[in-house]
C-alpha cells in the first residue's frame, strides 16, 4: 500500500506542477495508484466517479448555482448597496463598510464569491474610486469580504462538504456559519475602519429633509421621558439617564438612522432580495422542504424576481445563463466525481490513517494539532481551488479532529473559513482575480493593502477554531445537534458547552 500512496502523492503533485487542471490531475493519479494497486483502473476509475455523483443532496447545487446567476444579473446589487449604506454609510470610511456589508448579504444570497466580487464590486469599486479612496484598498475590501458569503448560509461549499463528511446535515452546516460569517465580516469592517481613519476616509453626507434628524431626535427623547416615567423614583435620574445613553448608545443610534436615513424606504427596495434567506433556511428548519427543493423553490423565486418583478433580465438573456449555469456545473461534477475515486484509493492505501497518526503523535494539545492541520489548508488554499480542497482533505482530516473530540459541523466552518483565504492569494485566487480585473490594477499592487485583511481573517479563524460555540450554538438552538454530541465536541472546555432549552 506504501507504493500506491507514492504514486498518487507524486502523479498527482507533477500534474498539477505542469498546470493540468484539477479535475483532470485528480482522476488521472487515481487511475494510476489504482493501476499501481493491480486492479484494472478503467472500470473502477468510471464506477467511482458514477457514484460520487449519485447523491440527492448533489441536485441542489445547481439549483443554487442558477439562483445565483440570476441573482447576479438582475440588478439585486445596486438594492443592497442602497440598503447597506443607509445602515453604515455615514461612518468614517463609510463606502467600505457599505461594500462590506453589501457583499456579505449578497454573497449570501447567490452562493458564490465571484459573483458577490463582480456585481458588488462592479459598482462599488469605480464609486469608491470616484470618492477618492484608494483603488487598492477598494479592491482589497470587496475581494475579502466577498468570500464572508460562503459562510453565511445558503452555500454551495457547505453541501459539498457535507457530501464530503458522509454524514453531515446540510442544515446544520447552514446554521452554523451565520456567526463565522458575521464575526468574519467585522473584523474586515475592522480594519477596513482602522485604514480609513489613517488615510482620512470621509462617510457619506446621506441627503435627506430637514424635518428628520428633528423628528428622530423628538423620538429618541420621548422613548427615554417613557423609560424612566415607568420607574419609581427619580432620585438618581441624571445617573440612569448617563447609564442608559451608554448601555443603549447603539440602541439610539440606530433607530436615529433608520428615521434620518432613509432605512425604511431602502429596505423597502431590498426586502424581497432579503426575503430569499428567510425562504430558504425557514423552510429547511420548519421541515417544509429539503435543502435541494429550497434550492429548486430559490430558483424559481429568483427568476421571478429578476424576470417578472424588477424586469433587469430579458427572456432572451435567459438562454445564456442557462449555458453558463450548465458549464459551472458540469466543473464542479466532475471535481466531485473525480475526487471520490481519489478518497477511495488512499482509504485504501490507509493515507487518512496514516496521516492522522502523524499528527496525534507531533502533539496531545489540541490547539497545536489544530494550529498545524490550519496551517496546512492556508498552503494547500494558495493553490488549490475551495471545491477540490474540501473533497480532498476532508478525508484525511475529519478522522484527525474527530479523536480530538471536535464536532464535524464545527470542523467543517473551520476548514470552509481557512479555504476562503486561499481565494484571495495567488496563484489561484478567484477572487482576487476579479477583483483586480473589476478594479483595473495588478495583483502586485493589491497585495501589500490586502495583507491586514489577511489578518483580520486569519483572527477570525482563531476564533472560529478554538471557540466552539462560534458555530455550534445556533444549530444547537434550531435542534440541527444533538446536546450530547456537542457535549463531547467542545475539547477545549468541556465545562462550558452551552445548554440549549428544550433540546431533549
Amino acid at each position: 500500500m506504501g507504493t500506491v500512496a507514492l504514486v498518487l502523492v507524486v502523479v498527482f503533485v507533477l500534474l498539477l506542477v505542469m498546470n493540468v487542471p484539477i479535475a483532470v490531475s485528480i482522476a488521472l493519479a487515481t487511475f494510476f495508484a489504482i493501476l499501481a494497486d493491480g486492479t484494472d483502473p478503467t472500470v473502477m476509475v468510471a464506477a467511482k466517479m458514477a457514484n460520487g455523483v449519485n447523491s440527492f443532496a448533489l441536485l441542489a447545487i445547481p439549483f443554487f448555482i442558477l439562483s445565483g446567476h440570476l441573482m447576479g444579473k438582475g440588478g439585486l446589487a445596486r438594492r443592497l448597496i442602497d440598503f447597506a449604506a443607509t445602515l453604515v454609510g455615514r461612518l468614517p470610511g463609510g463606502l467600505g463598510y457599505v461594500n462590506t456589508l453589501t457583499c456579505m448579504l449578497f454573497g449570501s444570497i447567490s452562493g458564490s464569491a465571484a459573483a458577490a466580487v463582480s456585481s458588488v464590486g462592479g459598482f462599488m469599486i469605480p464609486e469608491m474610486n470616484r470618492k477618492g479612496y484608494g483603488r487598492e484598498f477598494n479592491v482589497a475590501v470587496t475581494t475579502t469580504a466577498a468570500t464572508t458569503g460562503l459562510l453565511i448560509p445558503p452555500s454551495n461549499i457547505m453541501i459539498v462538504y457535507s457530501v464530503a463528511a458522509g454524514s453531515v446535515s446540510i442544515a446544520a452546516m447552514f446554521m452554523a456559519g451565520f456567526l463565522p460569517g458575521l464575526i468574519t465580516g467585522l473584523f474586515i469592517m475592522l480594519v477596513g475602519g482602522v485604514i480609513s481613519v489613517i488615510k482620512g476616509y470621509k462617510g457619506e453626507a446621506l441627503e435627506m429633509p430637514r424635518w428628520k434628524p428633528i423628528a428622530a431626535t423628538s423620538i429618541v427623547a420621548l422613548m427615554i421621558v417613557f423609560v424612566f416615567a415607568s420607574q419609581k423614583g427619580w432620585v438618581d435620574l441624571g445617573f440612569k439617564i448617563g447609564k442608559l445613553v451608554v448601555s443603549n448608545g447603539i440602541v439610539w443610534f440606530l433607530i436615529w438612522s433608520a428615521v434620518c436615513c432613509g432605512f425604511f424606504k431602502t429596505f423597502r427596495r431590498a426586502y424581497f432580495t432579503l426575503l430569499l434567506i428567510v425562504i430558504v433556511i425557514g423552510g429547511i428548519l420548519g421541515g417544509v422542504f429539503t435543502a435541494t427543493e429550497a434550492a429548486a423553490i430559490a430558483v424559481v423565486y429568483s427568476y421571478l424576481l429578476s424576470v417578472v418583478i424588477y424586469r433587469e433580465i430579458k427572456t432572451k438573456e435567459l438562454p445564456r445563463i442557462l449555458l453558463d449555469t450548465g458549464i459551472t456545473t458540469a466543473v464542479v461534477m466532475l471535481l466531485i466525481g473525480a475526487s471520490s475515486g481519489m478518497s477511495w484509493i488512499m482509504t485504501m492505501a490507509n493515507i487518512p490513517q496514516t496521516v492522522s497518526a502523524a499528527l496525534l503523535g507531533l502533539s496531545e494539545n489540541p490547539i497545536v494539532i489544530l494550529l498545524t492541520i490550519n496551517m496546512l489548508l492556508i498552503v494547500v488554499g494558495t493553490f488549490m481551488d475551495m471545491t477540490p480542497a474540501v473533497l480532498i482533505f476532508t478525508p484525511i482530516f475529519l478522522p484527525v479532529v474527530s479523536a480530538l473530540g471536535m464536532h464535524p459541523v464545527h470542523f467543517g466552518i473551520m476548514m470552509i473559513a481557512n479555504l476562503c483565504i486561499g481565494l484571495c492569494t495567488p496563484p489561484v485566487g478567484t477572487c482576487l482575480f476579479i477583483g483586480c480585473g473589476v478594479g483595473k490594477t495588478t495583483i502586485a499592487k493589491v497585495t501589500p493593502t490586502l495583507l491586514p485583511f489577511f489578518a483580520a481573517m486569519i483572527a477570525a479563524l482563531l476564533v472560529i477554531t478554538y471557540v466552539p460555540a462560534v458555530s455550534l450554538w445556533m444549530p444547537l438552538q434550531t435542534k440541527q445537534v444533538k446536546q450530547e454530541d456537542v457535549d463531547k465536541a467542545y475539547f477545549m472546555n468541556p465545562q462550558e458547552a452551552p445548554v440549549a432549552e428544550n433540546t431533549q
